[in-house]
């Protein structure tokens, strides 16, 4: 297993918002959080790292590999809204960092299987062979829209209210989180992001890159070549 890990301020923000942490265990699974944090002044760069170390060291202190989907499932789930608690107390007692919240994807992954937890619209993806699919659903106005069938998921990619969300971390004493899990065989590559590099790379290039040498690093280079518009993260991970 491989992890390649990259972010980037971008060529617009005067902050890096993002937030990332990777590890492994001696069994050869490894994990990742992703975490793109909201608020003004430093506010946001505050709850995603708040929300990165909590839930890695929750993944650290409590992850074994006896554990059942549904466990791994808990795991997660609590890990986040111990964040989440965290981070909206943190908000109401401190004025400056009043409005912060962040998203988050959190990923387990070991030879046969990966597990995600999330909420916000930080994404990820898999390509197996040919296939490339997102992983994630979307916790936004625009993913709700599409839902409803009042448009299309090609028009949602470039509507005007794309980073809208509905859910984050910080924003309420509670959240809802989504957890689910897939086949991770060999040779399949998974990507965590946030949406500094969706935005500015398409589906199709994305999985191009990935599986070459480098590719976080590629991938967020390409982001900042198509305009840099926000701050970017990508994790790559490989089962190799």
């Amino acid at each position: 297993m491989k992890v390649l890990a990259k972010t980037h301020i971008g060529l617009v923000r005067s902050e890096n918002q993002d937030s990332y942490m990777t590890g492994s265990f001696e069994d050869g699974t490894v994990w990742c959080v992703v975490c793109d944090g909201m608020g003004g002044a430093a506010a946001g760069d505050v709850a995603s790292k708040v929300a990165t170390e909590l839930i890695s060291k929750r993944i650290e202190g409590c992850y074994n590999s006896k554990m059942k989907p549904s466990s791994v499932g808990n795991l997660l789930e609590s890990a986040i809204n111990f964040a989440n608690i965290e981070i909206y107390d943190m908000s109401r007692e401190n004025p400056q960092y009043q409005g912060m919240g962040t998203t988050v994807v959190a990923v387990i992954a070991n030879d046969q299987t990966v597990y995600i937890s999330h909420a916000g619209d930080s994404r990820a993806y898999m390509k197996s062979g040919e296939e490339f699919k997102q992983l994630t659903v979307d916790h936004s106005i625009v993913q709700e829209m599409v839902n409803r069938g009042e448009i299309s998921e090609e028009e949602a990619e470039h509507h005007p209210i794309k980073n809208y969300i509905t859910r984050a971390l910080g924003v309420d004493n509670s959240i809802s989180v989504d957890f689910s899990y897939f086949d991770f065989n060999k040779d399949d590559i998974i990507l965590v992001c946030t949406d500094g590099l969706t935005n500015m790379v398409e589906s199709e290039k994305i999985k191009e890159i990935l599986g070459k040498k480098n590719s976080s690093e590629k991938l967020v280079d390409m982001a900042i070549k198509n305009g840099g518009s926000d701050n970017i993260t990508a994790v790559v991970i490989e089962n190799n």
